[in-house]
């Protein structure tokens, strides 16, 4: 009986040492995409919304949503595997997945999502949309490596990189060597590198060269083209001009990634 009596005793102490312990840093999870499963190799976000609910949605797992006469929503994707995002808003409204404290190594980074958008605007002239967003606290700059255009002059909407509240102006560098076309998946990748405050898109894998932009080759004034120290970035759909055709606008969006490497994914 003496011996069982220790026994229970040190089995409780050893309880109170167990409960007293602060759990260290091992305890806690890793970052993982929606399969579960931990990535490394410089994965910021990885997101394809197949384990989240059906219906509107405010929030996922590092991120959240910015919308102004706008909805965010998980729906059944349009090929009947998984799950896919659907984005709608009405006239110049916006919908975005915001994902924050990205702080990416050398304030550089790659991104990568699947996309549709259904219709692009026909009118006003010169209407202009934007898909991707990136931001930081220490400047008012808002780089924008991913939107585009409508032309009138050429009858139609073209892909651009832009800027918009940095000393370089509100201007998108839409080029027609990059039409945007509506009801088409999409694979876009876009790489962001500080060392020379560079833009670079691909469509499907494939390099769009005249949408480059950087230091002193951009769009906007004649002052340099800078990136502010990123930690957010959008991605989504918004349309500044009010009372556009179509009057309102839906895409869906897919397979988001990003990573201080190129993720790849696309092909090509």
């Amino acid at each position: 009986m003496t011996y069982l009596r220790k026994a229970v005793a040190a089995l409780s102490a050893a309880a109170a040492i167990l409960i007293a312990t602060p759990p260290t840093a091992s305890a806690t999870p890793a970052p993982h995409d929606t399969s579960g499963r931990s990535y490394g190799g410089g994965t910021l976000v990885r997101e394809n919304f197949d384990r989240l609910p059906l219906g509107p949605v405010t929030r996922g797992r590092g991120w959240t949503t910015d919308t102004s006469d706008g909805t965010v929503t998980v729906a059944p994707s349009t090929d009947g595997r998984g799950r896919e995002l659907r984005l709608r808003t009405e006239g110049n409204g916006r919908a975005f997945v915001v994902l924050s404290d990205l702080a990416p190594r050398g304030n550089s980074f790659w991104a990568r999502m699947r996309l549709r958008v259904t219709k692009f605007p026909t009118a006003p002239d010169w209407a202009h949309w934007t898909l991707a967003e990136a931001s930081g606290p220490d400047s008012p700059t808002l780089v924008r490596p991913l939107g585009g255009q409508y032309a009138p002059t050429d009858q139609g909407n073209f892909w651009g990189v832009g800027s918009d509240l940095g000393p370089t102006g509100d201007w998108t560098a839409w080029k027609t060597s990059a039409p945007a076309v509506a009801g088409k998946w999409s694979c876009v990748e876009f790489h962001l590198d500080a060392t020379d405050n560079r833009v670079t898109v691909y469509l499907d894998g494939t390099e769009q060269p005249d949408l480059t932009v950087s230091t002193k080759n951009h769009g906007g004034t004649t002052d340099d083209f800078v990136f502010p120290s990123f930690d957010k970035l959008k991605l989504g759909w918004q349309l500044y001009q009010a009372g556009p055709t179509p009057s309102s606008y839906d895409m869906r969006m897919d397979d988001i990634a990003v990573s201080t490497r190129r993720v790849g994914g696309c092909g090509g």
